[in-house]
């Protein structure tokens, strides 16, 4: 995702406010029921930084193992507050991401990515899910081979055309090949929540196996976002803005794989953002 000004930058302020809010939520969640976790990504990068929200950024990631993940999902919705919703594809049939969101009931959030998609999605943080990344560099690339396709196919079922950040002959022909591949999956009866169980069994793979590292495969590239559990835990307290949440043990050696010399701020042509095409903020 390039990274776009937002034309209002009060927008940006509740839209980063918002956010915390929610993270505060998942935080207090988490700790009540004894389940560890990490900011991940831009958020820990922004947490370190910035102990707060990288200036630019608009959405937060979060990061657990697997078995962690599961538990969160299975016990997390008895004790949130009611203004707040546990939604992945086991919860919506139209959900067309790999990770579980924590949304705020009542609110819009749709980047240009999610234009299309039957599941309007509403202010939210990720959840990313660590799973077992096998030792061996064969069977690593034939995991992440599998997680690729079936993740990039559960994005498509979403809508004929999606989202494409360029134009001219290379979209057209791109949206050609979109729309093809659509129309044969809804033919076969490959839905959204087919795809996400396909995803979810190559993700799996190795999780009855001793790895020496952990990776988030709904990531392009696991490997780079990928750790050992020394790395991750025990956790470090941090404050994010007003609240204070957990950081990986060895940040500093994982930050550093993934952005080089992360306390420089990157020249505005490097930044990401998620700037909504619909924003709502509902009732807030």
């Amino acid at each position: 995702m390039a990274f776009q000004e937002y034309d209002n930058p009060e927008e940006l302020k509740k839209v980063q406010e918002l956010s915390t809010k929610l993270l505060g939520e998942f935080d207090r969640v988490c700790r009540k029921l004894d389940i560890p976790y990490v900011v991940w990504a831009g958020t820990a990068l922004g947490t370190v930084r910035h102990h707060g929200f990288i200036p630019w950024d608009d959405d937060v990631d979060v990061a657990m193992v697997r078995s962690d993940y599961e538990r969160f999902i299975r016990e997390a919705p008895a004790v949130i507050s009611d203004e707040f919703e546990i939604v992945n594809m086991r919860t919506e049939p139209n959900f067309v991401s790999m990770v579980t969101y924590l949304t705020l009931r009542g609110t819009t959030f749709i980047p240009d990515f999610f234009e299309g998609c039957a599941y309007k999605k509403p202010l939210s943080i990720d959840i990313d899910v660590l799973d077992n990344m096998p030792d061996s560099e064969a069977d690593y690339k034939r995991q992440n081979r599998k997680t690729w396709l079936w993740g990039r196919l559960l994005f498509l079922s979403a809508a004929p055309e999606p989202y494409l950040p360029f134009d001219g002959i290379k979209k057209k022909v791109v949206n050609g090949i979109c729309r093809i591949a659509y129309g044969g999956m809804r033919l076969v009866g490959l839905t959204p929540v087919k795809l996400q169980e396909h995803w979810d069994k190559a993700a799996r793979q190795f999780e009855q196996s001793e790895t020496k590292r952990v990776a988030d495969y709904a990531d392009r590239s696991p490997i780079k976002w990928s750790a050992t559990r020394d790395e991750l835990f025990p956790a470090l307290d941090m404050p994010f803005g007003d609240i204070v949440v957990k950081v990986p043990r060895a940040y500093d050696d994982i930050l550093t794989r993934n952005y080089g010399n992360y306390m420089e701020l990157p020249p505005v042509e490097q930044r990401k953002n998620h700037r909504p095409s619909q924003l709502d903020f509902g009732e807030y």
